[in-house]
């Protein structure tokens, strides 16, 4: 028998829901991820958080919805790392890196600039067709 050291696994700490793609729907992913941060007694990063999700969030409804479709809200916490992640069903309205949502209007693009600000990284992935999943990440040490 192979005498090998124990390996010590990390602590992976998950959530996922899928909601309605309205403005309720983003009012509830900012809502729900702020309580499931308490719920793994992670206040201290539930402030920039909120306003990811609720920016990522509203992304969804406004330019990824697609009528029937839902959006869904993934939390993935670490020792060191919390990735929160949107999905929607609109993979042809990818948002640019840099800060610009995908539309012609004059209110869009300050939302990826605040998640840009707030986040440590952020990026976009592609797929399964027809979505896209914006994530975004926050570090915050191994006391988490």
């Amino acid at each position: 028998m192979n005498q090998e050291s124990p390996q010590v696994l990390a602590c992976v700490r998950q959530f996922g829901i899928q909601l309605s793609a309205t403005r309720r729907g983003a009012r509830l992913a900012r809502l729900l991820a702020v309580e499931q941060l308490r719920a793994w007694e992670l206040e201290p990063i539930s402030e920039p958080t909120a306003h990811i999700v609720a920016e990522l969030a509203t992304n969804a409804v406004t330019h990824g919805r697609v009528p029937g479709r839902d959006f869904r809200l993934a939390l993935t916490a670490t020792a060191a790392t919390l990735r929160i992640e949107v999905t929607d069903t609109r993979a042809d309205r990818m948002p640019v890196l840099g800060g610009a949502e995908p539309t012609d209007s004059a209110e869009s693009g300050r939302g990826l600039v605040i998640v840009e600000a707030l986040a440590d990284r952020w990026g976009v992935v592609a797929g399964p067709v027809p979505r896209k999943t914006v994530w975004a990440e926050i570090g915050f040490g191994a006391s988490g």
